[in-house]
Order: structure tokens, then sequence, then C-alpha cells
């Protein structure tokens, strides 16, 4: 039977397959209909499409490498690279997508531009619609089965998840659906008054879409590299965990730190009854990792080092 960590992985490869597929489907429609159009909100939207499928093929690498074994050279695993390839996917979101559509607007707010049938576009548009949606879907079935497993709520669980490939598709994904709203918006616009105005408006407010949508990641990701500690209610039940030991006096220092989406490491300096033999010392930091180990199955790597309390022996 596939544990969690396998499914999870599985779950998130799956989520971001879909994702890629449908985007590089829809940026190859986009630009032809761009240029059917002369529309430069659907030139933006085309830039935004391949943005994404960038990013996705970047997750892909993040998953992929991620998930390779310790080794030698590698003693704690290969996790914390995920987010490495996650931070290049959102500076692939930032240039790819967000620079191209503000130049884009900006160009065309100065230059003006002809607009063609617009027929095409709108197709493209609603088509888009539809496979996004159904990538949205999948993102967010997996996110909502996360949280609900972690009994957190879906938000919460969103703005902290470890897992950011998952986070990228779900964010992506809203993000795209937006934009073809906007993109929608601006080709009426200047339908109706034929000006070219609309749409240059249109692509700028993609542009500063994506631009958003890139510093949330490029956030997440960045605080995932440099150190996150499991969160506080987490850290205070390990804590209790280790003082249920009847050989543990006080835990005087604890340390966390998440190394993926399901895979943590805690590190304890812990005081042990000044009483206790060496036997009992080894058993008691025996039975507190199994026992860290079940209560939380993310946590993959216990250390606890046996020091003396600061304040001498308890009374």
């Amino acid at each position: 039977m596939a544990t969690a960590e396998e499914r999870g992985g599985g779950e998130s490869t799956f989520t971001v397959i879909v994702a890629a597929v449908a985007n590089l489907g829809i940026a190859l429609a986009k630009a032809v209909a761009g240029v059917i159009s002369g529309s430069s909100a659907m030139l933006s939207e085309a830039a935004h499409s391949v943005a994404d499928t960038v990013t996705e093929i970047l997750l892909l690498t993040a998953l992929r490498r991620s998930g390779k074994p310790a080794d030698e050279d590698h003693p704690l695993g290969h996790g914390p690279e995920r987010y490495i390839w996650a931070l290049l996917a959102a500076v692939a979101t930032f240039v790819g997508g967000a620079v191209f559509s503000l130049y884009d607007g900006v160009h065309t707010l100065v230059e003006g531009e002809e607009l063609g049938d617009p027929l095409v576009s709108y197709i493209v548009l609603g088509v888009a619609f539809l496979l996004e949606g159904y990538s949205l879907r999948t993102g967010l079935r997996q996110a909502r089965g996360e949280a609900a497993r972690l009994k957190a709520p879906f938000r919460r669980y969103l703005r902290y998840t470890p897992d950011t490939a998952v986070k990228a598709v779900v964010l992506e994904d809203s993000a795209a659906l937006a934009g073809l709203v906007l993109a929608a918006g601006g080709l009426l616009g200047g339908q109706l008054t034929g000006s070219g105005a609309w749409d240059g408006a249109a692509s700028l407010c993609i542009g500063a879409l994506l631009l958003y949508v890139a510093w949330v990641l490029g956030r997440s990701n960045a605080e995932l590299l440099i150190g996150r500690p499991l969160p506080k209610p987490v850290r205070e039940r390990i804590r209790a965990e280790l003082l249920e030991s009847a050989h543990i006096v006080a835990v005087l220092e604890l340390t966390t730190l998440v190394q993926g989406p399901r895979e943590a490491l805690v590190a304890a300096k812990v005081d042990f009854r000044d009483v206790s033999t060496a036997a009992e010392i080894e058993g008691a930091c025996e039975r507190a990792e199994a026992r860290l180990r079940e209560v939380f199955p993310a946590v993959t790597r216990v250390y606890l080092d046996p020091t003396p309390g600061r304040h001498g022996p308890p009374s």
C-alpha cells in the first residue's frame, strides 16, 4: 500500500501535469487568436499561458528532484531542492508573464492598435476558461483534501502549505481565470467603442495580477529555503510529547525545520533526571522518537541532545 507521502507526491505530480497540458494548448490557441484579432490583451494572455507552462515544467522538475532519497553527499535528503525550482518558476511567471503584459499594455495605450475580428478570440477564451477551470478544480480538490486531513481552514492551509507545487497551480489557475475575464472585457470594450485603450488597460491589469502571483509564490518559496519552523501549535505539542517521558525533566531548546510537504526535522536539547542511568536515557530517547513519528507522521528526523539543566536539578 502506498504511504501518505507517496500518495501526496503522486497527487501533486498529476495536478501539475494537468495544468501543464492545459496551459500549453491554451497558449498556442491564444497566440493565434491574438494575431488574428490584433488584441494586445490576447497576446498578453498567450504570454501568461506560456509562462504558466514553463512554470509547470519547473515544478515537475522540482517534484522529481526533491523525491531523491538521502545519500552520503546529501544526508538530509533533497527535499529543499523543490523550493529552488519553485522559486525559479515564480521568476518565470514574473518575467514571462507580468513583464510582457505590462509592456504590451503600455505600448498599446501609447501607440494604439488596429482591432480585427474578435470572434476567434471569444471562442478561444471560452475554451480556455473550461480547460483552466478543470485544472483549477484538480488543484483545489487536492488542496482541500490536504486541508481536511490536517484539520486546517482552507485559506490558512493555502497560505502556509509547504507543498508549493499545488499552491502554484491553484494561484496561477485562479489568476488565469481572472485574466481570461479581463481579456474578454478588453475585447468587448474595444468592440463597443472602437478604441484599443480598453485592450491596453486589460493587458495592464493582467500584468499586475501576474506580478502579484509571482510575488506571493516567490515569498513562500524564499521563506522555505531560508528555513521555516513547524507551526507554533505543533511545536507546543512536540514539547508536550517529549515531557510525557518519565525521565525528561525539561525541554531546554526545541528547533524544528520544514524540509518538504511531508518532511520535517526536530532537534531538541533535553534535560534528563539526574538519577536516570545511561540505559534509561537511551531508552527514553528511542521511545520519544518513536512517539513523535507516530503522532506527527511528517517528522522524519529526530535528534535529542541530553543537556544539563541551566538551573540545576529540580527540587
